[in-house]
């Protein structure tokens, strides 16, 4: 037999399309530097004849089932975590025979929540934990300062994909764990571990077998430099659910998101500290983000963010100080930086503070991300604060979008913002005018709801404290 040739290819990242030669901008999705080499087997004229199937007329070895007799009650269809943040995430559980892909930072706890998820399904069923890129002996050393339960889980270091499918066929866990997809590889396919076509080709027989015996499966997956999981944007779209660890390794807190979730909302986050012992869950995220709250300082201020039907209570710092330069220094962490840019145009055209020399900073504490429009209202009264160097209340929020105009718009879900506001002992909410014809004040006793249709009123409310 002859062997086949090699040859070189190039594939981009984000949807998988190959050219001969490297190409700046890819013609299939327009992306710019996504275009990666890759080296593969180009079969021979007499190879490729003869590997053609000869499909026989009514063969087949499918046997369909009645759609009548699919199960579709929770029980049989998900697998209930124990970890309550990951169940939020996933919809309400694993479902069977769904694959997902979870990805993140190095050392950002991949590998720790999977061994906790494994020790909490293996107390009513069987786990396979797959690893490519540590030994058995370094998973059971984290697996004891983890605390794992290890009498139903159980371990092997492979990286042949054709091995592993075959393992999870004759074992049939009801749980199975690959670490990492970089590391596995298909022996038919002549690349080297971590190839686009290595982890596309990788990806596709995993899926196969989860689906076909109806194994949940979850595979870690590595990132690049951007931030995205590394390897072509179909490796995101063949699995079902694609969820993200986020989270500055220097700080303790985690954030686990769904992107995409065929079970579920992308809406829902979990929460987790990284301490000695694993990730443990933060079930009231809300006092632990306002935990050490400067008092009595000015330049800051409480907003509610909405994540998913969570609300979080997240401290907006602000910090407006005279300039040494020409052009005054404008720097966001945590929230959108053109939008802290069109905030500060709005107070200086319609409420007539001239940040124009000033040097203007502004930081969201606990590493959470403020993208909702919702939190435009505390990010404008922290910089004014700041500028008049007057502080705001210690127990007051504020909820509000801000117009170019500097009107307060209305913003949605506000009675379970309020609700946690004062479950969290706060008396005092500045909030659009407009959502108080919708809402019962009744409803939140010790809770004063101050109404303003305009950012100056909003400013001015402070300077009465």
């Amino acid at each position: 037999m002859p062997k086949d040739k090699l040859k070189t290819i190039y594939v981009c990242n984000q949807c998988g399309e190959t050219s001969p030669r490297w190409m700046g901008r890819c013609p299939s999705c327009g992306a710019w530097n996504t275009m990666t080499e890759d080296v593969v087997a180009e079969p021979t004229k007499s190879s490729s004849r003869a590997a053609a199937p000869v499909r026989v007329t009514g063969q087949t070895s499918l046997k369909p089932q009645k759609l009548k007799n699919i199960s579709t009650t929770e029980e049989k269809s998900r697998i209930v975590t124990g970890i309550s943040e990951l169940d939020r995430v996933l919809g309400g559980g694993i479902v069977i025979g769904s694959v997902t892909l979870i990805g993140g930072e190095p050392g950002i706890g991949k590998s720790t929540i999977l061994l906790q998820l494994c020790g909490e399904v293996s107390k009513t069923k069987n786990v396979l934990y797959v690893t490519g890129e540590e030994s058995v002996r370094q998973i059971k050393l984290r697996a004891v300062r983890l605390n794992v339960p290890e009498d139903n889980v159980s371990l092997v270091a492979e990286s042949d994909v054709d091995e592993i499918c075959g393992l999870i066929e004759s074992m049939k866990p009801d749980l199975v764990v690959i670490d990492s997809i970089q590391t596995m590889r298909c022996t038919d396919i002549s690349s080297s571990a971590g190839t686009v076509s290595q982890v596309k080709e990788s990806s596709a027989r995993f899926l196969n077998v989860a689906k076909t015996l109806e194994i949940p499966t979850f595979i870690v997956g590595h990132v690049n430099k951007d931030g995205a999981i590394a390897g072509p944007k179909v490796m995101e779209h063949i699995v079902d659910t694609v969820l993200y660890f986020e989270g500055d390794k220097t700080l303790p807190y985690r954030v686990l998101r769904a992107v995409k979730n065929r079970y579920g909302s992308t809406n829902e986050i979990g929460m987790f500290d990284m301490t000695g012992r694993g990730l443990a869950q933060i079930e009231n995220p809300s006092q632990v983000m306002l935990e050490g709250r400067p008092l009595g300082i000015s330049g800051t201020c409480v907003a509610c963010v909405m994540e998913g039907t969570r609300p979080v209570l997240s401290e907006v710092q602000a910090l407006a100080t005279k300039t040494s330069f020409p052009s005054p220094r404008r720097t966001a962490s945590g929230f959108d930086y053109n939008r802290m840019y069109l905030l500060l145009a709005v107070l200086e055209k319609r409420a007539g503070y001239n940040f124009s020399s000033q040097d203007v900073y502004v930081n969201i504490i606990g590493g959470l991300k403020l993208d909702e429009t919702a939190c435009d209202l505390p990010v404008c009264i922290a910089m004014a604060s700041s500028f008049l160097d007057l502080p705001v209340g210690e127990k007051t929020i504020a909820i509000g979008e801000v117009g170019l105009g500097g009107e307060v718009r209305s913003v949605t879900h506000l009675e379970t913002r309020l609700r946690e506001a004062q479950r969290v002992g706060f008396d005092t909410a500045i909030v659009p005018k407009h959502n108080l014809k919708m809402i019962d004040p009744a409803q939140f006793p010790g809770l004063k709801l101050v109404g303003v249709s305009y950012l100056r009123e909003a400013i001015n409310t402070i300077k009465l404290k």
